[in-house]
């Protein structure tokens, strides 16, 4: 007799939520919350994004080139009346997805009006067949040029770029700082959080537990289940503690650390099971009383409508990059709001926590926290201003478009890719 996935899934996730039952506490775990469905949140990706208020002539898109400059790569795009744009790329990818820009993405936009953005995201996703390669390595270059052409836009408008794609809510966000390390002893560990936490004055951290993709193992024995009572001991009752496990786990292991990251009342549990592995997830997060956060890695609008339609997490994260820029990220917004979630955005390093910054200025529920990568010292001083980090919190880039105050000045011994 075969016995297929199915069967065996809805088999295990059964025996996750028997084993959820209550926490050490007593507590049950939190009731299932009725939201929009499915066709509601079709109908809310389906509304533009890109507001053009401002934007009264046609800003036909001239050329668009990938640049390097030093390790950075910068996509510059200029309008035929001279309008331009700039965005950075997320290390590495660029070193690899070159000439997937070049070739399949940057054609669709050239000799277009960048107004119709929105427009122009779904003639990419058409344009080659490029629909049977999407994904990560489609969605980045997607998300460089929008970026770059968002930047440009907002010169033009002398708008921000959040004002592009939303309404200005804030001017500054609130940070945690986080342990991209598993390699380390829990006792090292908690040395490297507190220099994060001295370095950045955050209120807030983020550790790893569990192996990553590591199918319930730890990254050492016994380094999950000591680290995390200890981190709570050493940073007190008062500080936030968020947890990532990178896909570790299954729902049984996922909800006993789960357990414990209650018993400190950490503020969410980020990628409890493999990524992909949706009603995995939503086993886990049905189970638990704290918050669960995903969508790092996903590339799907449809399986983030699902994510929400049935409460599979109860923070959902798009990266900015992986899922193909601020439009479609926005989008997934929308739909979060309509179910009163939570929209907190994955960053994937270097520039990238400037884009979370304009995201964060125009969507009314990021969160508690955002993350900071301790960037500043790079990039602040190009902004005007620059990007202040104070009392936990860090500022907003106010100029028009992305922020950067001379492109010019930038772009001066870059050379073509």
């Amino acid at each position: 007799m075969n016995i297929g996935r199915r069967s065996l899934l809805t088999g295990g996730i059964a025996a996750s939520s028997a084993f959820a039952g209550k926490n050490k506490t007593g507590r049950k775990a939190k009731p299932a919350a009725a939201g929009p469905g499915m066709q509601d949140l079709e109908r809310i990706c389906a509304l533009p994004v890109l507001k053009r208020e401002g934007l009264n002539s046609p800003v036909i898109i001239d050329s668009i080139r990938l640049l390097k400059k030093d390790k950075e790569y910068i996509v510059h795009v200029r309008s035929k009346d001279g309008a331009e744009g700039v965005s950075l790329t997320n290390p590495p990818r660029a070193d690899f997805l070159g000439h997937i820009l070049k070739e399949l993405v940057i054609p669709v936009f050239t000799g277009k009006d960048a107004r119709d953005l929105d427009n122009l995201l779904w003639e990419l996703y058409r344009y080659e067949s490029n629909y049977k390669m999407y994904g990560i390595a489609l969605w980045s270059p997607q998300a460089w040029v929008e970026f770059a052409i968002l930047d440009m836009l907002g010169r033009v408008a002398n708008k921000p770029m959040g004002a592009l794609v939303g309404d200005i809510v804030r001017h500054e966000v609130p940070i945690y700082v986080a342990s991209g390390r598993r390699e380390s002893t829990p006792e090292v560990e908690i040395a490297y959080l507190q220099k994060l936490v001295s370095q950045s004055g955050a209120k807030a951290l983020k550790f790893r537990v569990g192996g990553r993709m590591s199918r319930n193992a730890d990254a050492m024995p016994g380094r999950t289940d000591t680290l995390i009572p200890l981190v709570r001991k050493t940073f007190g009752d008062t500080f936030d503690i968020h947890a990532d496990s990178n896909s570790s786990y299954d729902p049984p292991h996922a909800i006993k650390v789960g357990r414990m990251l209650e018993e400190i009342k950490a503020v969410y549990f980020e990628e409890p099971c493999e990524f992909d592995h949706l009603e995995e997830t939503k086993a886990v997060a049905d189970a638990l009383t704290i918050p669960v956060a995903g969508g790092e890695q996903e590339f799907s609008e449809y399986r983030f409508r699902w994510m929400i339609a049935n409460r599979g997490v109860d923070i959902v994260q798009p990266d900015l990059h992986y899922y193909g820029g601020m439009i479609r990220s926005m989008r997934v917004a929308r739909m979060a709001a309509a179910a009163k979630m939570p929209t907190t955005v994955h960053i994937s390093g270097g520039f990238g926590f400037v884009y979370m910054l304009h995201f964060a200025s125009c969507v009314p529920d990021v969160g508690k926290y955002q993350e900071y990568k301790l960037g500043t010292e790079k990039y602040g001083s190009w902004f005007d201003g620059g990007i202040t980090v104070k009392d936990g919190r860090m500022s907003i880039p106010r100029g028009p478009g992305v922020g950067i105050k001379d492109i010019r000045g930038l772009l001066q011994g870059a050379k073509e890719v």
